[in-house]
């Protein structure tokens, strides 16, 4: 793709709530086309709804973006330092008829379609042609074609045509004397310089509403606009706040990287034409176009992130890897120089930064998380029981070493009858049992590692209190 600085994209966030899924991909895709393209990224803090915005809330949404590796250009731009700007603009429109003062309210609106008998949630034009000045409790409304249909062309969706008759007449300003988003966003596109306008398929019906004021306004030709897949859950339900985990920040807590996170997000409606997923972002850039980029929903697969994430932990430096993990252990010194042991066998296992505590805590927990289910299953079989005998008995007098510790185990598992047709010990059904015994679950750490980790005096204790607990 050619260098074009002459383009501008913005990502506009609104600071109600935390940064979710859905928008970080909105400024991923942003970001991608226009370090693509060569262009400008600007970001765009909404922030005209004084009653829901609270400050904490833009700091959530910069930390995010920069744990994510979005970084844009210049300043952010609040958006709320222009109201000014944007009445003067609503004003102009209604000095110009193409807005006019409206005194209704929802309920007036709701009464009249009632005695009437009629259907139907958008404005009933009452105020349309009763030239009203502006006054106290007076909201503006943007005067919409009666007829006709706004068109235009989207890079993602192709040819989008909406008939005028569905459009009502919009508030512009609310009655309070406030600009809404609407104006604000089409005016500041226009001041700002902005050539695309790429965001989420939910703001699809906002964009008629912005074409009619950027042609009644005059600002020139029209951005290009893409909109974005929807992202859905595994009901194919758009992602809710309220039902899913949507929150950027929680996904970091749940020990997610950032790249891991970026590199996902980018595949949520688009895909590299080799097929290779994971790779560096400087390969995504050069591959990334926005014309390539699908219309469908696109399936938020936390599994999926999660394998990638552990794609991305893997290629981690191991000291870079400690630090990260570090974080999501228990105080102390112990679980610090316990991970210090075994960092590079933990970096091979885990798919998420949180899932470090739980492979490890067996070597500092005095009491033992139990899995009951995986317990009930590794004895029920009666040579599970004898294991355990058998395990104690030869690591009692073991080579305290990985290959004396295995060597040890392998002699148990054949005493205890874990045998094929051919008289291989089977290892596999063998660790069961003792795994369980020494760290409370099923699956972990290499066991031989493990128990040569946890030395040999607590191991025996451990297997001795679970024989104790099978005869119970």
């Amino acid at each position: 793709m050619t260098s074009d600085t002459s383009s501008r994209v913005r990502f506009a966030p609104s600071p109600t709530g935390y940064l979710h899924v859905g928008s970080a991909q909105s400024a991923l895709f942003n970001w991608l086309f226009a370090r693509a393209a060569g262009a400008e990224f600007l970001l765009r803090i909404e922030d005209t709804d004084a009653e829901r915005n609270r400050p904490e809330l833009v700091d959530n949404i910069l930390e995010m973006l920069d744990w994510l590796g979005i970084a844009w250009d210049g300043e952010p731009i609040h958006q709320s330092d222009r109201t000014s700007r944007h009445l003067e603009a609503a004003l102009e429109l209604a000095a110009a008829g193409n807005a006019y003062w409206c005194e209704c309210t929802r309920e007036d609106v709701d009464r009249r379609r009632a005695e009437h008998g009629e259907a139907g949630f958008g404005y009933d034009g009452y105020c349309r042609d009763r030239g009203l000045e502006r006054g106290t409790g007076r909201a503006l409304r943007f005067r919409s074609p009666i007829d006709g249909a706004v068109a235009w062309n989207d890079v993602v969706r192709g040819d989008v045509q909406v008939d005028a008759s569905v459009i009502d007449d919009f508030v512009i300003v609310r009655s309070t004397g406030v600009p809404l988003f609407i104006v604000a966003n089409t005016v500041d596109d226009a001041d700002m310089g902005i050539t695309h306008v790429i965001r989420g398929e939910d703001h699809l019906s906002n964009t008629p509403k912005y074409i009619l004021l950027w042609q009644a306004l005059g600002l020139g030709p029209l951005p290009t606009f893409a909109h974005l897949p929807l992202l859905v859950n595994e009901r194919r339900k758009k992602l809710s706040k309220r039902r899913d985990d949507v929150s950027v920040a929680g996904y970091r807590e749940r020990g997610i990287l950032g790249p891991a996170m970026r590199n996902y997000l980018v595949l949520l409606g688009w895909g590299p034409p080799d097929d290779v997923e994971v790779r560096p972002i400087e390969e995504i850039i050069d591959l990334f176009r926005l014309e390539d980029v699908t219309a469908a929903p696109a399936f938020f697969d936390v599994r999926k992130l999660n394998h990638i994430n552990g794609e991305y932990i893997r290629m981690l430096p191991t000291d870079e890897f400690a630090r990260l993990a570090r974080d999501f252990l228990p105080a102390g010194d112990e679980p610090a120089r316990v991970l210090a042991a075994l960092t590079p066998v933990v970096q091979e296992r885990v798919q998420t930064l949180a899932e470090v505590p739980a492979m490890l805590d067996f070597l500092w927990l005095d009491q033992l998380y139990l899995d009951e289910r995986a317990w009930s299953k590794a004895v029920k079989d009666e040579r599970g029981v004898v294991m355990l005998d058998e395990a104690k008995r030869e690591l009692a007098s073991a080579d305290w070493t990985v290959d004396g510790v295995e060597r040890a185990m392998r002699s148990a598992a054949a005493a205890a009858g874990f045998v094929n047709d051919q008289g291989y010990p089977q290892m596999s059904k063998a660790q069961a049992p003792v795994r369980v015994a020494v760290t409370g679950r099923p699956v972990g750490l290499p066991l031989w590692e493990s128990l040569v980790a946890l030395g040999r005096d607590r191991t025996l204790k451990r297997i001795a209190a679970a024989r104790q607990r099978a005869a119970a």
